[in-house]
């Protein structure tokens, strides 16, 4: 019986310190942990292509695979950048000593991982979850792994284990926990150990002859399950194929295998350059375009100052034309003003009405009053006068005043001036 794994969770905080989104990587972790639990985790040192190294989180175990109605338990190892979820993991297939990695347009001859999920990966969208589901799906149809051959001289009563807590094949269902029925002592054998039916690489769904307890102990990336032994896999449809002349007649890989291996990777990274070239090239298409709408906008606004200049000039040109007429006017007057030495102070100002001259009079008399009173002030405090007479005149300016500014506001009414 499988043993949920005990998730430790001041551990995997402590494992993603260093990360930049510790919160969302530890809830993505915990949610896989909680379902998958052959998958345990560990902080090891990453080897990039370019030779750098750095210490990154990853889940390393068996993923359930369902292939032809049989469940199969499938390595991966799962790498977390320290930029989790903005940028995708990287996920290897991790072979045991008695796996071969079958070379897919998703899995290269290294175990890599290459699936439109994680190509597309959107950052706080995409998630390990569901990652792990299309993996599943993928292998079910393309399983990622097959059985090495056997050696011809190798007897039929030497069993294969297969690990006693693994699926049955051909069960078919699962668990709540996404692992499926295990079966009982009376299916295939008795006690702890519990062997359900192995497939090879030739006869996938033929029973394994001669299965017998093993007790005992492996581990798997670090992992150790008592009474457990490497996971099955899926089979491959073609045996491998025999190099011809042999003498020991043993199964190796053929140059076709290689050569298929290579056609792949080779075919794989092609798509994904033109997979890259496509998105840079329609990023540079998006950036024309809005500068096309850019420079057209600006063009119609060139377009619409240009017509606000040209109205403004003839405004300026016509205004020009009014300056320079009121000018040879203004020379024209001088001239004459020149010519004439005796100027008229009564004609030099004139009114273009009577009310006007009216309130011009009105004003020159009550600015000679206010003269008038001033001097006799002066008079006064000089002792020319006495205080009797100045008080009399004062009073009748005063009066002769008061009329005269009274008469120059009704007049600036009539005429519609301001008061």
């Amino acid at each position: 019986m499988v043993k949920m794994t005990q998730i430790n969770e001041g551990k995997i905080r402590q494992c993603l310190t260093k990360y930049q989104h510790p919160d969302l990587t530890y809830r993505d972790v915990v949610s896989v942990l909680s379902q998958y639990f052959a998958l345990q985790y560990r902080v090891e040192p990453y080897v990039f292509t370019d030779g750098t190294r750095k210490e990154l989180f990853s889940l390393q175990g068996t993923i359930p695979v369902t292939y032809k109605g049989n469940v199969y338990n499938i390595p991966i190892c799962v790498w977390l950048m320290d930029t989790h979820p903005n940028n995708a993991p990287i996920c290897y297939v991790k072979p045991t000593a008695d796996m071969n990695i079958k070379v897919s347009m998703f899995v290269d001859h290294n175990g890599k991982i290459y699936l439109p999920y994680l190509h597309e990966w959107v950052p706080q969208k995409s998630d390990l979850l569901s990652l792990i589901q299309v993996m599943r799906i993928t292998f079910g149809d393309q399983p990622p792994v097959y059985a090495k051959p056997k050696n011809d001289n190798q007897t039929s009563s030497t069993p294969y284990p297969v690990q006693s807590f693994m699926p049955v094949p051909g069960g078919g269902g699962t668990s709540a926990s996404g692992f499926p029925p295990y079966p009982t002592g009376s299916q295939y054998g008795t006690g702890s150990n519990v062997y359900p039916p192995y497939p090879t690489s030739g006869t996938p769904g033929i029973p394994y002859p001669g299965y017998s307890p093993y007790p005992g102990s492996t581990s798997y990336g670090g992992a150790v399950y008592p009474g457990s032994y490497p996971p099955p896999y899926p089979p491959v449809t073609q045996p491998s194929p025999r190099v011809p002349g042999n003498s020991n007649n043993t199964d190796t890989i053929s140059e076709e295998h290689i050569r298929e291996s290579l056609l792949s990777a080779v075919g794989d990274k092609l798509r994904r350059r033109l997979r890259e070239q496509l998105s840079q090239g329609e990023a540079e298409l998006e950036t024309l375009r809005r500068t096309e709408q850019e420079l057209a906008s600006g063009s119609a606004r060139l377009e619409e100052l240009l017509n606000k200049l040209n109205r403004e000039k003839s405004e300026l040109e016509k205004n020009i034309n009014i300056l320079e007429e009121k000018e040879s006017e203004l020379e024209r007057e001088i001239s004459k003003l020149s010519d004439n030495q005796t100027i008229d102070v009564d004609e030099a100002v004139t009114t273009i009405a009577p009310l006007y001259k009216q309130m011009l009079n009105a004003f020159a008399e009550e600015a000679a009053i206010e003269d008038a009173i001033y001097y006799l002030g002066e008079g006064l405090r000089g002792g020319i006068i006495d205080l009797e007479a100045f008080l009399k005149q004062v009073r009748q300016l005063s009066r002769r005043q008061f009329m005269l500014r009274a008469l120059m506001l009704r007049c600036r009414q009539k005429a519609g001036l301001a008061g």
